[in-house]
């Protein structure tokens, strides 16, 4: 044998050996249904997004020991994201483009969010986004499965105005895109309701933030004008802990100025002591403490998953719980995880939620939920002091911001679109 032919032989068996492990790897892959967890495990939001790092990892493990999902087995994909705004979108297009996902559970920021949305689209990939946000916004690579404003926000400051008597207004919010959205429109809710301008008094504060001595002892003043006064509180991530620290220090009880949050649930606050802040409120659509079978089930589950009793739940955990049912289902029902069938399947999907009621995908990519206000209890958990009677559908578009009062979103036929405005019957913009 020549040295021509003998490596033209050995070339040949290393292509073909490559070929061979290529079909291998590629066999692998269309064995499994790749899921990314595209949440921040280090920096500011750790505190909040690690557990729902956790929570996808067990909806995956219970759905392979069901069986998987359409013969295959489903496979977890963990990026850390580093609560780096710009990083969540270098995630979102390696898990699409390197790593084949199928979908994405993630996100907990509106700033993070806004920034995987346009990788998202580009991509055609399918994420759900599991925590409450300011609205005005419908994607069709989106399923927005926390609460919009008419299902938390609004409802609660019905309820300070209400129940508590709330004359005197602080809006505190950590800097960037759902605090303003959400402030903006509560502001313009507050003032149509008759409520002046001295009697708001709005303040941000960078991620993080951690020296709240001045700006409580500015709420504590504000309260002292001899109007019952209230804090509605869009403070996110681990800044909620001294906040809630120096209101305690300062001797603010919730007889004196009550807080209602929109970010603060079981898991912040099993890092602080909360003795001093029993009263308090946080408005949510689920809470740990609720009496019901199927949350007893996830509760259960949860701490076998976990291996640690005393692990609480929230409310962006059950938003994931939901969502990925649904997508199970949605799966189920396309017969393929290509995102353009599930996204068209996803819509009117109904699933237990974790109260006693129904969760069903709308049109809007938003779901019917019940809105609960809890109040702080000594032991970290909440007592529901008011819930809605039922499921509450979730408004993509604000009816009180003028720019929104007259879009909609809907993505079946004919309108498919995400700001459908119904006086012009055109869709404005981009289809978000």
């Amino acid at each position: 044998m020549t040295k021509t032919v003998f490596a033209k032989r050995t070339l040949r068996a290393i292509a073909l050996m490559a070929m061979l492990a290529l079909s291998v790897q590629l066999a692998h892959a269309a064995d499994t249904i790749k899921v990314g967890v595209l949440h921040s495990l280090s920096g500011t939001m750790a505190i909040s997004e690690t557990t729902l790092k956790d929570t996808v990892l067990m909806l995956v493990d219970e759905q392979n020991k069901k069986g998987g999902l359409l013969g295959k087995k489903l496979e977890a994909v963990v990026v850390d994201p580093a609560s780096d705004w710009p990083l969540f979108a270098e995630k979102t297009r390696e898990l699409i483009e390197k790593e084949k996902v199928d979908v994405i559970f993630g996100c907990w920021t509106s700033v993070s969010r806004k920034s995987v949305l346009p990788v998202i689209e580009e991509l055609n990939g399918l994420l759900f986004y599991p925590v409450q946000y300011e609205g005005e916004e419908s994607s069709k690579n989106v399923f927005y499965t926390g609460a919009a404003p008419n299902q938390q926000a609004i409802p609660a400051v019905d309820y300070f105005m209400n129940e508590l008597g709330i004359k005197r207004w602080v809006l505190a919010g950590t800097d960037y895109v759902y605090p303003r959205t959400t402030n903006k429109i509560l502001e313009a809710y507050l003032k149509a309701k008759g409520v002046k301008d001295e009697d708001i008094m709005i303040n941000y504060t960078p991620f993080g933030h951690s020296d709240w001595q001045s700006i409580v002892a500015d709420i504590k003043k504000f309260g002292s004008a001899g109007k019952k006064t209230g804090v509605v509180s869009t403070i996110n991530g681990d800044a909620n802990v001294p906040f809630y620290k120096e209101l305690g220090n300062q001797g603010i009880s919730a007889e004196d100025i009550p807080v209602v949050a929109f970010s603060v649930g079981e898991e912040e606050l099993s890092g602080i002591d909360t003795k001093p802040l029993v009263g308090h409120l946080a408005a949510w659509n689920y809470f740990m403490s609720v009496d019901d079978a199927g949350n007893d089930d996830f509760i259960k589950s949860w701490h076998s998953f976990i291996k640690n009793p005393k692990r609480v739940t929230n409310d962006p955990m059950e938003a994931h719980v939901i969502g990925f049912n649904m997508w199970v289902k949605a799966v189920e029902k396309a017969k393929t995880t290509a995102t353009d069938a599930v996204e068209q399947a996803m819509i009117g999907i109904e699933v237990p939620n974790m109260t006693g009621g129904t969760a069903k995908m709308l049109k809007n990519h938003h779901l019917t939920k019940p809105v609960l206000i809890g109040e702080i209890q000594d032991d970290g958990q909440f007592d529901v002091v008011w819930q809605t009677e039922g499921e509450v559908p979730g408004d993509a578009w604000s009816d009180f911001l003028p720019g929104s009062k007259d879009i909609v979103s809907d993505w079946t036929a004919p309108i498919k679109c995400g700001n459908h405005n119904t006086k012009t019957k055109k869709c404005s913009g981009q289809n978000y």
